[in-house]
């Protein structure tokens, strides 16, 4: 079985974590974002992964993709756009790596800055099941004014066909959302022309007009962590959901409070407080009285005495100094520095302040 992971944008709502680094490769949780989707599908089945990519990536993807091949056993290629393809464009693009002509395989089609438990096994039953040309992973959110809203019929709870598309509705037509994650059967690649285009607007509206189009309600958190607020927000999520599936992952002590991810070769000195919901990467080094609350702390990173660090995300090698407090969604992208005894709110820092 086969999947695209679409990875193209500059990754511009990251930054500065992205400027030294492409957005799939940003760690979440202590590894890359698109590790996490390329897990899940290799454990649904999937042996062989393209990665759409823009003109504009990096040889550090090739790095990543050399690397992840040997150790999962898996194909991962590239499909690289020449000029920008919009979101259906890249399967045209990539076609003739996605289908085999002897083969009527349905394929997986996942946004890369999305986390959720990923149930993989049960959207290819529930394709198998409706006989769909194209399954979407739907979510349920408080607000649906604020996204475009998948509208059903209401045949199931979690199950149902799609009717139609409504881009940020002022009256009330349904709370479902996109949830960025598609198994299309290879007639689908037969819809899209190697163009700009929209697989939202324009490819799926086309697919529900013929009442070919389903959409499963994806269980579990969803989060798309494209953006520091949402990326905290998520890890969150994240978080919760291995406290009930894989406790063991998780870190436990005096210092400790909630759930608390952190490497083996961190060093954490006395009477810091850490928690909830922080995560805390290789050979960082906390050094004693810090407080840490609902942050990442990356790879690298050096915490100095007392400081303070809540909602907001730490950078490779960056430095928090001394008595300094980083508040408010502020991100300190690789070699940021905070001077001691400094306030750094709602800031985005790069290699000083």
């Amino acid at each position: 079985m086969k999947a695209l992971i679409l990875v193209g944008g500059l990754g511009t709502r990251l930054r500065p974590l992205t400027l030294s680094t492409p957005k799939p490769l940003v760690e979440f949780a202590n590894k890359p974002m698109i590790l996490h989707q390329i897990e899940a599908l290799k454990a649904a089945g999937v042996t062989e992964i393209v990665l759409a990519i823009n003109h504009q990536q990096p040889e550090v993807m090739l790095n990543f993709v050399k690397e992840y091949e040997k150790k999962l056993e898996m194909k991962i290629t590239f499909s690289q756009e020449t000029e920008p393809l919009g979101t259906a464009g890249p399967l045209a693009l990539a076609r003739d790596k996605l289908v085999d002509e002897e083969s009527s395989e349905p394929f997986f089609v996942l946004n890369s800055d999305i986390i959720c438990e990923y149930p993989l096994l049960e959207m290819i039953e529930f394709h198998k099941t409706h006989g769909a040309e194209a399954s979407i992973m739907v979510t349920k959110v408080d607000d649906p004014s604020k996204y475009g809203v998948v509208v059903t019929e209401e045949e199931e709870e979690a199950s149902a066909r799609v009717e139609s598309f409504v881009e940020k509705p002022k009256h009330f037509v349904g709370d479902k959302i996109n949830a960025g994650i598609y198994l299309l059967n290879p007639s689908v690649l037969d819809r899209i022309e190697l163009r700009k285009t929209s697989i939202e607007k324009e490819i799926f509206p086309r697919i529900a007009s013929e009442k070919k189009l389903y959409a499963m309600v994806l269980p579990g958190f969803w989060m798309d962590i494209g953006q520091p607020k949402d990326y905290i927000t998520g890890q969150r999520m994240y978080l919760d959901s291995l406290r009930k599936k894989a406790s063991e992952e998780l870190v436990t002590g005096d210092h400790i409070v909630g759930n608390v991810l952190v490497d083996e070769t961190a060093v954490i000195g006395e009477g810091c407080l850490i928690g909830p919901d922080v995560v805390i990467g290789p050979g960082c080094v906390i050094e004693s009285g810090v407080r840490l609350l609902s942050c990442t702390v990356m790879r690298g990173a050096l915490i100095k005495k007392d400081a303070f660090v809540s909602d907001s995300i730490v950078g490779w090698d960056s430095t928090v100094g001394r008595s300094a407090r980083v508040v408010n969604i502020s991100v300190l992208g690789k070699d940021g520095n905070v001077p001691d005894h400094m306030l750094c709110s709602e800031s985005k820092v790069d290699d000083s302040v």
